[in-house]
């Protein structure tokens, strides 16, 4: 569904150039959850002759609003861009556009990219957590913040957004960053596609889309179907997507929004990480027991949601959006059979059947105040995740690797609740000021049902609640130079993986974590600072309390606890211009300093009963690199439909676990992409090839954090190749 954003005329005077002001941006795009569309700040100028100055796009009703007046960090990637970062598959294959941003493809399916943002969620193991994901409106994170993009649809996108900083604290529970998809609207022609891609390790791609407008009624159907070998042994996966949004204009006034997308992920093989020395001996064999114990995953996901959007006249209007969907998933682990008998352990097959649904409901009030433009948000929202937790043995006898007996059944239950308030008011001409305020309730229940003797009764409840203020001023110091700050606190729960395991031992919920809270603020400044040329800087800060971090980790379970500080500080920016007859250029650059700002003990050596092993202030914070960035020199000539590029990549050092005990080195990739697209009458055809890391470097694409055995380092293929093959025809 497309997020639809209803703001104030803004009634500057006629020599300056009209402008929708930040904050009515802001206020309804934290409401909506959804990031702002906007390609003034953008991570995805292509190459061409196109117009730095700032691009605004139109949203329902006419409405214009640009990123450039926002008092926050917002980027943009736009479709063309998806389709040329590679086979349309992995979130990371654009996020590394994004200043402040790190995404390292794991090469691993079974779990899940890694995805930080200035550096929240970087400790996150699989799946993504810490910052909220969203597709097309839908939330693509569970109510306890942990999420996955698996259902992205990158291939029928029209974009995605990147919201950082202060503001996100706004969606509520672990927001350290917000990321939304939006599916193209069909029409208004009819367009049929079909398009393969082939590469290295045996990558596969075939996708089908059918988009166009029926009457009131316009429709994006998507469906594809990847699989790979692995780049590593034991690494094959196949993944089948199918997305489809239908958008129904009854009148000007009323709109009604229909998406559904489902994901199968059956038996995806997982290769486990690597120590240092099995890396430098072979990067591309997986780990002894994954063999041992056939070491998978599987995963099926449903969902569907329903956006109204209704005008009521005299400047107010309202939407609601619900969604219902189900995800299960089945993972064979390795933990060794020794520590899987104990009727407290709770096996080594983990099998999750999960049913979540939510409800936001927003209103919207354009008015104005001592004259002055104002625009305010108010609503509540509600989620819901049950989720069926079963644990087995993943040995039968002698035989490893395959479903046991039962050590696990619970009921595990986390309900939100959060209510709402934002407003943007245009203080004076060249002065905007935009806040919000929310609260949020966050509930996690257990019913324990495999008590025997020997394992007693593990029901429990815990309840978490922050309420989160934001605060952002613009000043428009001239129509090419805007100045910004804002601040704000959010808090993070810790989610049901991270409560799963006890520090004793016991197979309940660990309901002695806390929730951690943060305080961030920024500084920055967007500029167009000679024609075709624009700079968008920011300095940032996040100091954070009661971080959830490690306890211990051993058998292949880990265990959480609270720390004292963090601290998080840097600066990221981002030029893009173009030099004329084609050319352009591109450069992301993020500064991060992520620290350990207290010291804590913890355990690193089975058996730990009290916690020994000091972790010293000042330490990194495992999983970020203090400095990443990524440059493109591209070249187009239009008349010959030929695009092409050189992009550099270059991540610094990541350390691998809190002791700062090892790390990946940094390195830097060249990569080069090329395309070339013809129109034959109703046909477009396109091809395109890429080849990665050409200089064919050795290195840890990802890294495990914490990993008990030292198995810390996943690695990533040396030179690898894509080549594909598009055509559409236009009915």
């Amino acid at each position: 569904m497309k997020c639809q954003f209803i703001f104030v005329d803004c009634g500057l005077p006629a020599g300056r150039p009209r402008r929708i002001a930040a904050g009515h941006a802001l206020a309804f795009l934290i409401a909506s959850g959804c990031t702002l569309q906007a390609l003034g700040q953008t991570a995805s100028e292509p190459a061409g002759e196109r117009s730095l100055s700032p691009v605004v796009v139109t949203v329902t009703h006419g409405v214009e609003q640009s990123a450039f007046d926002a008092p926050a960090s917002v980027d943009v990637i736009d479709a063309s861009t998806i389709q040329n970062a590679g086979p349309e598959v992995n979130l990371s294959e654009v996020l590394v556009r994004v200043p402040g941003v790190v995404a390292q493809n794991r090469q691993n399916y079974a779990q899940d990219i890694q995805i930080s943002s200035r550096g929240f969620g970087a400790r996150s193991t699989f799946g993504v957590r810490g910052l909220r994901l969203y597709a097309d409106g839908i939330p693509a994170s569970f109510p306890d913040g942990q999420g996955q993009v698996s259902n992205f649809d990158l291939a029928s996108a029209s974009r995605i957004e990147v919201l950082r900083g202060p503001f996100s604290v706004l969606y509520g529970n672990s927001s350290g960053g917000v990321i939304s998809l939006f599916t193209a609207d069909g029409g208004p022609q009819t367009i049929a596609d079909i398009s393969t891609t082939w590469g290295s390790n045996g990558v596969q791609r075939t996708g089908v889309k059918l988009s166009g407008t029926e009457g009131a009624a316009q429709y994006n159907i998507s469906a594809a179907k990847f699989s790979t070998d692995g780049y590593r042994e034991h690494s094959a996966a196949t993944r089948e997507n199918f997305n489809g949004k239908l958008k129904y204009t009854v009148s000007d006034d009323t709109h009604w929004t229909f998406v559904l997308n489902n994901v199968n992920m059956p038996g995806v093989q997982d290769p486990l990480g690597l120590t240092r020395a099995e890396m430098l001996a072979n990067p591309r064999q997986a780990t002894p027991s994954a063999y041992t114990f056939n070491t998978r995953k599987s995963v099926s996901q449903l969902q569907g949601g329903i956006v109204f959007d209704q005008r009521l006249g005299a400047g107010q209007s309202f939407q609601i959006t619900t969604y219902y969907g189900t995800r299960s998933t089945e993972q064979f682990q390795s933990i060794p059979v020794a520590t899987q008998r104990p009727l407290t352990q709770p096996g080594g097959v983990i099998d999750l059947s999960s049913r979540y649904r939510g409800l936001d409901a927003r209103w919207i009030d354009k008015s104005r105040l001592l004259g002055k433009p104002l625009t305010l948000t108010a609503g509540v929202s509600t989620d819901q995740l049950s989720q069926a937790r079963l644990g087995f043995q993943n040995f039968v006898g002698t035989t490893l690797g395959v479903q046991g007996a039962l050590r696990r059944d619970e009921l595990d239950t986390v309900n939100a609740f959060d209510q709402y308030v934002q407003g943007q008011w245009e203080v004076a001409e060249r002065w905007s000021v935009s806040a919000g305020l929310r609260h949020s309730r966050v509930s996690f229940g257990s019913q324990d049902h495999y008590i025997v003797a020997g394992n007693g009764d593990d029901s429990g409840s815990v309840s978490y609640q922050a309420t989160t203020p934001a605060l952002g001023v613009v000043f428009h110091v001239t129509d090419a130079l805007n100045l910004y700050a804002s601040a704000g606190r959010g808090f993070e729960t810790p989610t049901l993986n991270e409560l799963a395991y006890r520090a004793d031992g016991g197979t309940g919920l660990n309901f002695d974590l806390h929730s951690a809270t943060s305080r961030q603020w920024e500084v920055g400044m967007k500029t167009e600072f000679m024609s075709n040329w624009r700079l968008n800087a920011a300095y940032f800060r996040a100091n954070t309390a009661n971080e959830t971090v490690v306890l211990s980790n051993f058998g292949g379970r880990s265990t959480y606890q609270n720390a004292g500080m963090t601290q998080r500080d840097g600066v990221e920016a981002a030029l893009s211009g173009h030099w004329g007859k084609g050319w352009s250029t591109y450069l992301a650059a993020t500064y991060l300093n992520a620290t350990y700002g207290s010291s804590f003990l913890t355990c690193v050596a089975a058996p730990c009963t009290t916690p020994n092993t000091l972790i010293a202030a000042g330490n990194r914070i495992p999983g970020i690199p203090r400095a990443s960035l990524f440059g493109e020199l591209a070249w187009q000539h239009q008349a010959w439909g030929l695009e092409t590029a050189l992009e550099w990549r270059h991540v610094g050092k990541i350390y691998v676990d809190d002791r700062n005990s090892d790390a990946a080195s940094q390195v830097s990739l060249i990569n080069l992409r090329a395309s070339l697209t013809q129109k034959l009458g109703h046909w477009a055809v396109r091809e395109f090839v890429r080849v990665d890391n050409l200089t064919n470097r050795n290195y840890s694409g990802s890294v495990i954090v914490n990993e008990s055995t030292s198995r810390f380092f996943e690695p990533a293929p040396g030179r690898n190749w894509l080549a594909g093959l598009g055509a559409a025809y236009t009915f």
